[in-house]
């Protein structure tokens, strides 16, 4: 199997231990709580991009955001399917301010990300440069070897953001690592459920702040460990074993 390239190093110096334990990431609502601030703004970016984008109103902007994240899992792979809109451009204009505005600090985190075996990447649906700023702004680019943002996601020509499972086989592939000592760490349970399928392990933050999570008030059968925070799960003897 030939393996795309989806990972950009972000530090040489990332902790790993001797363990073949991979870890994976997510961004929001997982490594921060975005539902604190980050979210209200990426939704009025995001609006606003669509309103110039396509000439339209506030009203209907907001429809095609909300439908197209639900769809597709990320609203630019609708504008650029139905719309014609240029990806990269649009990133640009839905995460057009400044993030450390709105991001909230977690208390120690490089040092728990530190303190745990296993190799550590970002896995986000979020552009490269706002998924930069945010571990910037949290003090942790460096607890992590690299990352695959939604910049990366295209493969054979056509983005394939979470919960994709192409994406996830192309991840393994290019980590030559095994499922089994692969771990996702995700507040978004659809995404959970596609990389138990894979027979990775998986992690679930719960956010309230996370959409559909009232749904669910119990853990389902496909996640091996719920925790309410990042903070919980570096602390639980699960990271450490």
């Amino acid at each position: 199997m030939r393996c795309s390239n989806l990972i950009k190093p972000l530090s040489a110096k990332a902790i790993h231990k001797k363990t073949n334990r991979v870890w994976l990431f997510d961004l929001d609502n997982t490594l921060h709580d975005a539902s604190h601030a980050v979210f209200a703004q990426i939704d009025v970016s995001m609006t606003k991009a669509i309103m110039k984008a396509l000439g339209i109103g506030f009203v209907p902007a907001t429809a095609l955001r909300q439908k197209y994240w639900e769809r597709y899992g990320a609203t630019m792979i609708g504008m650029e399917r139905h719309h014609g809109v240029d990806a990269s451009r649009f990133l640009h204009m839905s995460h057009d301010f400044h993030a450390p505005d709105f991001v909230k600090p977690e208390r120690n985190l490089a040092g728990l990300l530190q303190n745990v075996p296993g190799i550590k990447y970002i896995l986000t649906n979020a552009p490269h440069s706002y998924a930069c700023s945010v571990l910037d702004t949290l003090g942790i680019r460096h607890c992590f070897a690299g990352i695959c943002s939604i910049d990366q996601m295209r493969l054979q020509g056509t983005f394939r953001p979470k919960p994709s499972p192409t994406l996830m086989h192309q991840l393994l592939c290019q980590l030559k690592c095994k499922p089994t000592e692969t771990i996702l760490v995700e507040d978004t349970l659809k995404n959970l459920k596609i990389a138990k399928q894979l027979h990775m392990k998986t992690v679930h933050i719960f956010n309230a702040g996370t959409p559909f999570s009232s749904k669910h008030k119990i853990r389902p059968s496909y996640v091996d460990l719920r925790v309410k925070s990042v903070h919980e799960l570096l602390r639980h003897p699960f990271s450490h074993s």
